[in-house]
């Protein structure tokens, strides 16, 4: 009861909260790279030669990946960061299964200078869209 009461005596200061909690949240997604969608992914892909950058584990990979993804497993993209130095004039997307892992990746990424964007949805919003994979080739 006591919690309400303060509620509707400090609301101006709970909303201040809240406000500045959201703006975090915000902050700390985009620190990881714009989150964009599937339309927004095959036209980065198709007009303007971004790479996808696929941080989930070999199997998962092998299951399916975008056509000519890189493949790097989250625990591994600070040790073979070389790998993606080509395409730092390019944009790199970031895919994960479901958007767990695209975050410190596309962190470090953008730590290091590159154009970062993450696969909103994850591999599992593109699956389930049926948009075309590759299968194999782990």
């Amino acid at each position: 009861m006591d919690f309400f009461v303060f509620l509707s005596e400090q609301w101006l200061l709970v909303g201040l909260l809240v406000a500045l909690l959201y703006a975090l949240v915000l902050s700390e997604r985009y620190k990881a790279g714009v989150p964009v969608s599937l339309h927004e992914v095959t036209r980065l892909i198709n007009s303007d030669g971004a790479k996808v950058l696929d941080v989930r584990d070999r199997s998962e990979f092998t299951a399916g990946h975008i056509v000519d993804a890189l493949h790097i497993p989250h625990g591994e993209v600070a040790e073979r960061f070389a790998e993606l130095e080509p395409f730092k004039d390019k944009v790199v997307i970031v895919a994960d299964k479901m958007g767990q892992h695209a975050g410190p990746a596309g962190r470090l990424l953008k730590q290091k200078g590159f154009q970062v964007r993450r696969l909103q949805g994850g591999m599992s919003e593109w699956t389930n869209q049926n948009l075309p994979l590759v299968k194999g080739k782990g």
